[in-house]
């Protein structure tokens, strides 16, 4: 297919974490720039295996139970298949709502337990991947003329999709059904974009690495707007960030910090003490202990950094963003000669120490060797009945192991008794 264009997709799934819980459902929509639908949607459900047990509260969610998924699905190296021929078509910017953290975290799962390539699809050909669930956060809190926003009951805005149809007179179907939740995103896409084109053209731009770093300087360290779920909504689910320095393990990272906190506690700590605190959640603080306001933004998941000037001074104050309050941080901050050294140190500590040893979970353990990548493409292009047989001597460990498990989710009749044996009990 020639040209640019945007496959808007979501899973329906067995679970809530993408990581471990498998999907049932796939839709997929392809349009154009412009969001016109062009060529026919894609609905595939995935035949669950017996080596894992879905969430009954995520089967009354959706209404997909195991037997409908057994039914009308494929196995689940059919079903990535199918699903990364549509990622993989050249010029394509794969989408969705909460898909960076959710989707494309279980797209990354499927390819890497079927022998895929986890990563490759998201920049090959000149492809490219976007999340809109950030983009309604910023122009809710920057620029929320023109879009009706559904409130909670604390008052707050929420950014719930099937809220959000409702309250602007979106057709949505069923939500929790996949191509109804993909056909309501590309609504609510297009409703962004007739009522803040600027804001929407230049948040589609942030799919480009280039585009986020030159936003993130670390030579001036300007401060940005950046937009999270990390704020609460109450003040715009954003902040204005200093970035500090390069992430030391991570080369798509940058590590900036929140200048609406008072930074001196912080930096009173050693690069060993906040390692100790990095990823602490608030629950498991001692009282009154508040989580450190360092962000690790990575510059590869589309992050929504803007310049200081698209927020009124109206809002920065309602925000608590006024300069009085920001710019004595940002000042202590940049007296210290010491900062870009102490919190290296740290994030290298903290990244330490990866505790994870089923292989079916260690797609970040690491990335897989060309030899072996060679290998896992030999194992696709085999038929079923010849990968007992393939003389596979394969380097990396986690794939000698998820070769058994790959033949038997999909291909079960091809497994000696020996295998049905060992199968039986991992399952």
């Amino acid at each position: 297919m020639a040209g640019k264009s945007i496959y808007w997709y979501d899973f329906e799934t067995f679970g809530k974490d993408p990581k471990r819980d498998r999907a049932s459902q796939f839709a997929g929509v392809r349009t154009d720039e412009d969001l016109n639908i062009i060529g026919e949607p894609l609905l595939l459900y995935c035949k669950p295996s017996p080596d894992f047990l879905p969430e009954p509260m995520a089967c009354y969610i959706t209404g997909i139970l195991p037997q409908t998924a057994a039914s009308k699905g494929v196995c689940e190296r059919e079903f990535i298949d199918r699903i990364l021929a549509e990622f993989a078509e050249p010029g394509t910017c794969v989408a969705g709502y909460n898909s960076l953290r959710f989707d494309d975290e279980m797209t990354r799962q499927l390819l890497y337990r079927n022998f895929h390539d986890p990563y490759e699809r998201e920049y090959k050909n000149g492809n490219s991947r976007w999340d809109l669930i950030d983009v309604v956060r910023l122009c809710a809190g920057v620029r929320p003329e023109g879009i009706n926003w559904p409130l909670k009951e604390d008052g707050s805005r929420s950014f719930r999709l099937d809220q959000l149809t409702v309250a602007n007179g979106i057709e949505h179907g069923a939500a929790h059904d996949a191509l109804a939740d993909v056909i309501a995103t590309i609504e609510m896409a297009k409703l962004l974009r007739r009522a803040q084109p600027k804001l929407y053209d230049y948040a589609y731009n942030l799919r480009s690495k280039a585009a986020v770093r030159a936003q993130l300087d670390l030579v001036t360290q300007k401060p940005v707007l950046f937009v999270s779920m990390a704020f609460p909504a109450r003040v715009g689910c954003l902040s204005l960030i200093m970035p500090l320095c390069a992430h030391p393990t991570n080369s798509n990272a940058v590590i900036a910090c929140d200048l609406r906190i008072d930074p001196t506690r912080w930096l009173s700590l050693s690069g060993e003490e906040l390692a100790v605190r990095l990823y602490k959640r608030q629950s498991d603080l001692p009282v009154g202990e508040e989580p450190l306001p360092l962000h690790v933004i990575a510059t590869n998941k589309c992050p929504i950094v803007t310049p200081f000037g698209v927020l009124d001074e109206a809002r920065a104050a309602e925000y608590g963003l006024d300069k009085s309050v920001w710019r004595p941080h940002f000042e202590t901050i940049r007296a210290r000669r010491d900062v870009s050294a102490t919190l290296t140190k740290a994030f290298s500590l903290a990244g330490e120490g990866d505790t994870e040893t089923d292989p079916d979970y260690m797609i970040y353990s690491g990335f897989i060797g060309d030899s072996d990548i060679k290998l896992m493409q030999t194992v696709r292009r085999s038929a079923p009945g010849d990968l007992g047989r393939l003389d596979r001597p394969f380097r990396d460990s986690r794939v000698k192991e998820m070769l058994l498990r790959y033949r038997a989710r999909n291909y079960p009749v091809t497994l000696t008794e020996q295998e049905q044996s060992v199968w039986r009990d991992f399952c």
